[in-house]
């Protein structure tokens, strides 16, 4: 009897403990997302950093501070072009001024529409005549007045709230480069005085970086040539009218599994179903997109990033819903690299290795109780004054070690 209440106290106690962190991932937000993003960009800054300071013998200060600024210039061109790609937006839709223009983009529309269809047109639902349609008159309704200038006004406000979070997150950045070595050392000491036990929070730790930073380095990389990718096949072959901001919008919402493709395909298909001269034009690009899509989920990814993405399904989907939850659109948006490095930490943490498992596509095995672990499984003794997790370089992808 007292073995069953201490094994539902320690449940009951655990579950509390989860809810507690869940409630304080979502009260602190606005402290834990810049500080995790900055974390992670930290971790993929790091090399540069420390090869600007060995190599060129740099200053680390200079060094850390040109890294940095290799950042701010790349989200700069990045926002530029969604910044640009707004007004050319907005032009090529219908004039909200021009009742005739409105009129004959909606006759465009509903004859590609008609074209495609296997059956007649239900006249209730589209009719011939812009005025009978409902969806025309509600939609023209909607531009009317000030309901443009709203959109825009929310827009540039956003803008804003995205560059005051951005200076917010370099700062960031800029000082856990300055104090990495450091702030390392000291959460090493946190785990006690016992070297094995520093060693284990140095190999956790180094795990961590390590896959955290392969998997955002090789995400990037993919992401942007499918983004080129996309772009010539958009302009060259489909003639898109916005064919580099929808292929700029997929670079970006691929960092989002499974869901993000799915909503960066929406635009492009739209855009080609109402600018192209033939509606079968968007069934082809709908069939191109889905090859492409599906070669960079199943083979590519899988080649470059190896172990490194070694999540299950279940284990993805679910971290997507949590993580939105919690923090919202950027939660989807740090899903991936989050449960990686939670993956990394629970196979180099003894007892926690089935947790690991669980988030696992495919299985590492353990040895038996009391067995004694292969000798290159032993942790080196620490020296603290020359840990620095964070300066382990990129590597290609390697094979899952079976300890037996």
């Amino acid at each position: 009897m007292n073995l069953n209440l201490t094994i539902a106290t320690r449940v009951g106690l655990n579950i509390i403990a989860v809810l507690g962190a869940i409630v304080a991932l979502k009260l602190g937000q606005a402290i834990f997302i810049p500080l995790v993003i900055a974390i992670l960009l930290a971790s993929i800054l790091w090399p540069s950093a420390n090869r600007l300071h060995d190599f060129y013998r740099l200053p680390w200060p200079l060094a850390c501070s040109i890294a940095v600024g290799m950042l701010v210039l790349l989200n700069l061109v990045v926002t530029l072009g969604f910044v640009l790609a707004v007004p050319k937006l907005l032009q090529s839709l219908p004039n909200p001024r021009d009742p005739n223009a409105q009129k004959a983009f909606y006759t465009s529309l509903r004859n590609q529409i008609e074209n495609i269809s296997p059956v007649p047109l239900d006249e209730a639902y589209l009719p011939k005549e812009p005025e009978s349609s409902t969806v025309f008159t509600y939609i023209q309704k909607t531009f009317e007045g000030e309901t443009v200038i709203t959109a825009v006004g929310n827009f540039l406000l956003y803008i804003n709230s995205y560059l005051v979070q951005f200076i917010l997150i370099l700062f960031i950045v800029l000082f856990l480069l300055l104090e990495g070595r450091m702030l390392t050392r000291r959460v090493v000491e946190i785990t006690g005085p016992s070297k094995e036990a520093q060693a284990k929070a140095v190999a956790a730790l180094t795990e961590m970086a390590q896959v955290v930073r392969n998997f955002l380095v090789w995400r990037t990389v993919i992401n942007l040539w499918l983004g080129v990718l996309l772009g010539i096949v958009f302009q060259f072959v489909f003639g898109l009218k916005q064919a580099w901001t929808w292929a700029l919008l997929a670079g970006f919402l691929c960092y989002i599994p499974y869901l993000g493709p799915i909503i960066a395909g929406v635009p492009p298909l739209l855009d080609a179903f109402v600018s192209c001269p033939s509606p079968w034009y968007a069934v082809g690009l709908l069939a191109f997109y889905t090859l492409i899509v599906t070669l960079e989920g199943y083979f590519v990814v899988p080649l470059l990033m190896g172990r490194h993405m070694d999540l299950n399904a279940t284990t993805v989907m679910l971290a997507c819903i949590f993580w939105e939850v919690v923090w919202g659109v950027p939660g989807l948006f740090l899903a991936m690299p989050l449960m990686a490095a939670l993956k990394a930490v629970c196979e180099q943490v003894p007892g926690w290795l089935p947790w690991a498992n669980l988030m696992s596509a495919t299985v590492v095995e353990a040895g038996p109780p009391g067995s004694t672990p292969p000798p290159e499984a032993v942790p080196p003794p620490v020296d603290l004054e020359k840990t620095a997790v964070m300066d382990e370089p990129i590597e290609a992808p390697r094979e899952k070690v079976m300890h037996k």
